[in-house]
């Protein structure tokens, strides 16, 4: 597979304005899920599942996901990434608000160029895209500034966020700078999935979570979207994207995820709306228009 990759085109507009939908409804089915299955746990139960249907995928496409190709050791770096990240993210919840970890989670993008300026070339963003990726932040901390007079929060539930963006950076710029460039989107999912179903149930343990308490029709609903939708067939578009355009491009249509996020959480929970958030969608649109203006 070539490692050339090109700008963004309306397709990959399209599919990303998908996938940032399908990740801000997962921040809903979560919390839906709550009462019944402990956040972590049901990260584990996400890749687990994801996991099975990838082999069945793979299977039914004669995809070799055992084959040796030199990405074995990149592959597995970037699953025990993977479930770092999440570990990082679950655990900082618990120490801090949940809108000061959006914020510190949303570094992911600025990181991820970073990152990728420095060990890939062709990646590298020029003045005007850094000013409408810093321009696309902005407007995501505006959305969630209430956050940051809430109660309870902790440095060490904030510093927990900004090691899950590292974490999530990293892995973007480790699937763009290694063997793995040259790899099917399906084996870098697995990568990640079957590593992280490993290590996921024993995270959530060492957390001491309850685990799965309850498997009434929410649950299932939850984590059957988490799973199926979110962690194999999203996750799958995502690596396959990132086969074909520019990492840097991409990431930076995440932060449209959170707000999607809140805006289901209105929709569907009937939580309050930011009075900012029009304000912050508007940078964050304007921001990803100039990171990909041609």
């Amino acid at each position: 597979m070539s490692n050339h990759r090109q700008a963004l085109d309306g397709f990959a507009v399209s599919l990303m304005l998908l996938l940032a939908t399908l990740w801000g409804l997962q921040q809903v089915a979560i919390k839906l899920a709550l009462h019944g299955a402990s956040p972590v746990a049901q990260s584990a139960v996400r890749s687990i599942v994801a996991t099975l249907l990838l082999l069945a995928w793979a299977r039914w496409r004669g995809i070799p996901l055992f084959a040796r190709d030199g990405t074995l050791r990149a592959g597995l770096a970037a699953g025990v990434l993977f479930a770092a990240e999440f570990v990082f993210i679950y655990a900082g919840l618990a120490l801090t608000a949940a809108a000061r970890m959006v914020v510190f989670i949303y570094l992911a993008p600025v990181l991820t160029a970073l990152g990728l300026a420095w060990f890939v070339p062709g990646e590298r963003l020029r003045a005007a895209q850094w000013a409408g990726v810093l321009l696309a932040f902005a407007g995501l901390a505006a959305a969630f500034a209430d956050g940051f007079a809430a109660q309870g929060a902790t440095l060490r539930g904030d510093l927990y966020g900004v090691i899950a963006a590292a974490l999530w950076a990293a892995t973007t710029v480790l699937i763009r700078a290694s063997a793995l460039a040259a790899a099917r989107a399906e084996k870098t999912l697995f990568y990640q999935l079957a590593v992280s179903a490993l290590l996921l149930p024993f995270a959530a343990w060492m957390l001491g979570e309850r685990g799965i308490t309850a498997l009434d029709a929410a649950v299932l609903a939850s984590l059957a979207y988490q799973g199926v939708i979110v962690a194999f067939a999203s996750y799958l578009l995502w690596f396959w994207l990132l086969t074909r355009y520019l990492a840097s491009r991409l990431a930076v249509f995440s932060f449209l995820t959170p707000l999607f996020g809140m805006l289901f959480g209105v929709l569907l929970l009937g939580e309050r709306l930011s009075p900012q958030f029009v304000l912050a969608a508007l940078l964050v649109a304007a921001g990803i228009g100039l990171v990909n203006r041609r």
